[in-house]
């Protein structure tokens, strides 16, 4: 997984992923091909978390996974108010998605839940399946925020 900035690495994928889901559509229907996009990316979240986790040489925290949160957010990609972050809870509400933003503007605003959103809660399944993400709502959606609520089961 290179180090590029999130924002940019999920701009070129969508710039793949517009034309092949628009052909999935065409050919499957909008239900199958939503269907297929969401596990794909799904899949494609959880490999990510363990990559991630592999960095920390298994000696995953809720410290190291609030550390993370600099990639999502690098570049201005979002603009977010944290209200708790500590060993158990990292609770935060984004105030500005980018990635929406970007997605609207490339046409795609109407998969960019599958896209991105999607992969929030189950970058944990990879990363660290002790943390668990409870969203209410997401701007993506039409929500004038996106409510972030992580929190740490202790084994």
């Amino acid at each position: 997984m290179s180090e590029i900035p999130t924002l940019t690495k999920r701009r070129l994928q969508a710039e793949v992923i517009g034309p092949i889901y628009a052909e999935m559509v065409e050919q499957l229907g909008e239900e199958k091909a939503a269907a297929i996009l969401d596990s794909a990316i799904r899949k494609a979240a959880v490999a990510e978390g363990k990559y991630f986790a592999g960095k920390t040489g298994g000696q995953t925290s809720m410290a190291d996974f609030i550390r993370l949160y600099d990639n999502w957010t690098a570049d201005g990609a979002l603009e977010m108010e944290v209200l708790k972050a500590d060993d158990a809870s990292f609770d935060f509400d984004i105030t500005r998605c980018r990635y929406a933003e970007t997605y609207k503007e490339m046409g795609l605003g109407k998969i960019g839940h599958l896209l991105s959103c999607n992969r929030d809660g189950t970058f944990c399944e990879g990363y660290d399946p002790n943390i668990t993400l409870e969203r209410k709502q997401t701007i993506m959606e039409g929500a004038p925020c996106c409510t972030f609520r992580y929190k740490y089961k202790s084994a």
